[in-house]
């Protein structure tokens, strides 16, 4: 047998077999594709949730912020209810102290 005609059939043989080799698949992802979409969906999965959480937790905190603010803010205006009463009730305090007062020296004067 020739070499020449050996070495072209050896030759062409390894073309049809590297051919076939690079022929598309029906599947156009392999499995290793599939498992890196597969983490990536996952993934963009946890993220959503945990967004949707920290929204929530975000909506929470202002919720407690603004209560916080209108009871601070009501316990400033009953403080200063309580202030202006207590200096109120001390005026009239003082103003029967004075008739007391005043009573007590028309009685002692002698007549």
């Amino acid at each position: 047998m020739n070499t020449t005609f050996l070495s072209r059939a050896m030759l062409a043989l390894a073309i049809v077999a590297g051919a076939a080799g690079c022929t598309p698949r029906e599947e156009t992802m392999g499995p290793a594709q599939k498992a890196g979409a597969a983490i990536d969906n996952a993934g963009d999965e946890v993220a959503r949730k945990l967004q949707e959480k920290l929204d929530k937790a975000e909506e929470a905190g202002e919720k407690v912020a603004e209560a916080a603010r209108s009871t601070g803010d009501k316990i400033e205006d009953a403080t200063s209810d309580a202030s202006r009463g207590l200096e109120e009730a001390t005026k009239k305090a003082g103003k029967k102290v004075e008739q007391v007062g005043e009573k007590i020296q028309d009685a002692a004067e002698p007549d």
